[in-house]
């Protein structure tokens, strides 16, 4: 066990998606006495109908402000989990130098980084970029690229039957009817800090994605362990690529089972 207190656990959502998306996560996870609170990376527009202004930030950029938060965490003397979705896995990794718990116990400093629990994620090695992770996906042609650099996705439908397999189509698409406009760039820029080998993994498999197919999951677990010569916690659900929206307490039990070793 770490510290006597409960770690906090940040959430770092996917690409195009909200914090308020995984409020029912929260809900549960809070309800065992848990802070647990969802990042909105500046990649992430501010709303459907609200463009971010300015150029599109990068995976750079999302990686700083996760790695600003954790600090603030850590500062306080918190141990701090990472809990990435889809292309949150990518800043997460990305966002953990100098912030682990060892380093920092290294530095005299309280608290830090324990865990990055990937939630269906991207998990590039060293030098790859998202888009190299989804290589042998088909293209996603519901999603087109506005002249000013953000993604967008057009027919929804395209985008529910994939993301949201779980669901009616119809609810399905009135989700992805609310996401925002998501930076471009972001699935270009290389994993250049690898921090994975720095912390401890867990990696929730959901077997029915169809947007990170489990084949692509398990390589990402496999080059994890091969890298960081660790093995990763692997748990697997029979679920789509957002199973917070129908199965939140399956998330949430995860997340429990993840932070109750700290």
């Amino acid at each position: 066990m770490g510290s006597t207190s409960k770690p906090s656990i940040l959430l770092i959502p996917g690409s195009f998606a909200l914090p308020e998306f995984y409020e029912p996560v929260f809900e549960l996870v809070r309800a065992k006495g848990y802070d647990i609170r969802g990042l909105h990376k500046p990649t992430v527009g501010l709303s459907a109908r609200q463009p971010r202004p300015g150029a599109p930030p990068t995976m750079y950029d999302d990686a700083a402000y996760i790695a600003g938060e954790a600090e603030k965490l850590a500062d306080e003397g918190k141990d701090v989990i990472l809990v990435p979705h889809s292309y949150g896995g990518v800043p997460a990794s990305q966002s953990t130098k100098g912030l682990s718990k060892k380093e920092r116990q290294e530095a005299g400093k309280p608290g830090g980084i324990v865990s990055i629990a990937y939630l269906t994620c991207l998990t590039p090695a060293l030098g790859q970029t998202a888009k190299d992770v989804l290589a042998t996906v088909p293209p996603e042609t519901q999603i087109n690229l506005t002249e000013d650099g953000w993604m967008i996705h057009d027919p929804p439908e395209a985008s529910a039957a994939l993301s949201f397999s779980d669901l009616p189509l119809e609810e399905g698409t009135a989700w992805v009817n609310k996401f925002p406009q998501h930076s471009a760039i972001s699935f270009v820029n290389e994993l250049t800090h690898a921090g994975y080998k720095d912390v401890d993994v867990s990696y929730l498999v959901c077997e029915k994605d169809l947007v990170i197919p489990p084949a692509i999951q398990r390589a990402g677990i496999d080059m994890i362990e091969r890298e960081s010569g660790r093995k990763v916690d692997v748990t697997s659900i029979p679920r789509d690529h957002c199973p917070l929206v129908r199965y939140p307490e399956e998330v949430a039990d995860w997340i429990l089972k993840v932070a109750a070793k700290y």
